[in-house]
């Protein structure tokens, strides 16, 4: 039996989840601290990966109880698994790393494939402004195949809260993307050893007009068939390009 009864997932909590077995086994793997519980659906039994969670909470001494009434109560989804409980933490920004920054995003989907997509091209800090989705909902944290516990985040009040505070943005280049950036980004590089900032609007407005002298302005070429890219698909080439130069 478990021991505690968990509740559906509120914002104000201190404490979240992580759904399914590769995102639970990424939170042992990157944040055991933080590991409340983890709870294990008797349907997995002979699934390898619950075998892995059941070998890493004996070595790390984290809870783990064989609960399906809570598992299928807390997750959307059939056929989980694993629920990783954890408890929410705080992180602080690399000032000498690259950085992307997020202003208002809204979309649970695209921010957890955005922080997944940023693991896989090594920038591993997410500065985000406000109001904006929040990185430790399970649907995040779900789309994001538990990347969010290989990266640091932060959030900010303002634009001008990060560029006063942020670690390292006296140094920092910043490129703000527009539809009506002034630099196409095939002709974009960053300084050899200067850390960057890609700097990013909401799905639906994008950045205003006064980004355009945040930093270099940068627009992706695309048809004009279209009125503008998927917020992650824009992260994701931006991030491409700048790993070519890292």
């Amino acid at each position: 039996m478990a021991r505690t009864r968990y509740r559906a997932y509120k914002r104000d909590a201190d404490y979240s989840y992580a759904f399914g077995v590769f995102p639970t086994l990424e939170l042992l793997h990157a944040r055991p601290g933080v590991v409340r519980e983890v709870l294990l659906s008797p349907e997995g039994a002979e699934n390898q990966g619950v075998s892995k969670i059941m070998e890493l909470c004996v070595r790390l001494g984290i809870p783990a109880s064989v609960d399906g009434k809570q598992v299928t109560r807390l997750s959307p989804k059939e056929n989980c698994y694993a629920v990783g409980v954890f408890g929410k933490y705080s992180t602080a920004l690399n000032p000498s790393g690259n950085h992307l920054v997020l202003v208002n995003p809204g979309d649970m989907g695209n921010l957890g494939t955005i922080m997944r997509t940023m693991v896989g091209f090594g920038v591993k800090d997410l500065a985000i402004v406000r109001p904006a989705a929040d990185v430790f909902d399970p649907k995040a944290v779900r789309s994001s195949m538990g990347a969010l516990f290989r990266l640091s985040c932060r959030y900010f009040d303002s634009f001008d809260e990060y560029l006063g505070t942020g670690p390292g943005t006296d140094r920092r280049a910043v490129f703000t993307f527009m539809l009506d950036g002034k630099e196409q980004l095939p002709a974009v590089k960053p300084d050899p050893g200067r850390p960057f900032a890609l700097v990013f609007g909401n799905e639906s407005s994008g950045l205003d007009d006064r980004f355009q002298d945040a930093g270099t302005s940068v627009t992706i070429p695309q048809s004009s068939e279209i009125d503008s890219l998927n917020l992650s698909v824009a992260v994701g080439i931006a991030l491409y390009h700048f790993n070519q130069f890292s």
